[in-house]
């Protein structure tokens, strides 16, 4: 399963600042629902945003398909002294014990529903799970950006503790970037452990996310790219009842 290798060293590895992404998913949802209280991350990872989202004072539930990054995240918001909720699930068939003011799916976790009825599925999944007026907020990496990537073909990093191989293809025709990645992890003075894993991302067109959106029941759809980010940021709001 993707994620399952990769999640000890995701945080290592990642370069967001999880404090301005805290503010800014804030900012997306309250701008559609002012009454915000509760939330659910979908595609939570390791819990990073959940956990800043919960010491602005929400009540989060975290999801993931992958059992090692929720095994981390509860880890991590144990040390913090917060008691958040982690559940494994397909983000596609979204449920929750009761309906939330707002769903939010940061980092590329709409790319990884690679075809289109799976970001439909999730959208529809999401809609359900809001309360009327509740607030649907995410981000896409950029279809320029995951073009790009193909086009670099090999990415590589050599440090003390992890290492990687990064090989990328990107087929035009699917709109479909493919990432072979070959990790090396330090578990020693000498050794190292190899593993592998195979990620695919769709790179969308806004107008496509738009109009599936639309589709599941979402109003007061905006987005908004950051050219800085090579990423597009989406809000909508499922109407008032």
């Amino acid at each position: 399963m993707m994620y399952e290798g990769l999640a000890g060293v995701y945080d290592r590895l990642s370069d967001f600042d999880d404090d301005e992404r805290a503010r800014r998913y804030e900012a997306l949802l309250k701008g559609k629902q002012s009454d915000l209280k509760e939330l659910c991350d979908a595609g939570c990872g390791t819990g990073a945003l959940a956990i800043r989202l919960a010491r602005l004072g929400y009540r989060v539930t975290g999801v993931d398909l992958s059992q090692e990054m929720l095994r981390l995240a509860q880890d991590k918001a144990r040390r913090a002294g917060l008691h958040i909720p982690f559940v494994q699930q397909d983000m596609r068939f979204l449920t929750l014990p009761h309906p939330v003011d707002g769903v939010l799916c940061a980092c590329d976790g709409v790319n990884y529903l690679s075809a289109r009825d799976a970001a439909a599925r999730f959208f529809g999944a999401a809609f359900k799970c809001l309360l009327p007026g509740g607030a649907l907020a995410f981000d896409v990496s950029s279809r320029k950006k995951l073009e790009q990537m193909g086009k670099t073909g090999l990415y590589a990093l050599d440090d003390e503790d992890v290492s990687y191989i990064w090989m990328n293809r990107y087929d035009e025709a699917k709109r479909l970037l493919t990432m072979d990645i070959s990790f090396f992890v330090r578990e020693g003075e000498d050794s190292f452990r190899r593993f592998r894993e195979t990620h695919v991302q769709r790179a969308y067109e806004p107008e496509e996310l738009c109009a599936l959106l639309r589709d599941a029941g979402f109003t007061a759809i905006d987005y908004r790219e950051d050219e800085a980010e090579d990423r597009i940021y989406f809000a909508a709001k499922r109407p008032e009842e």
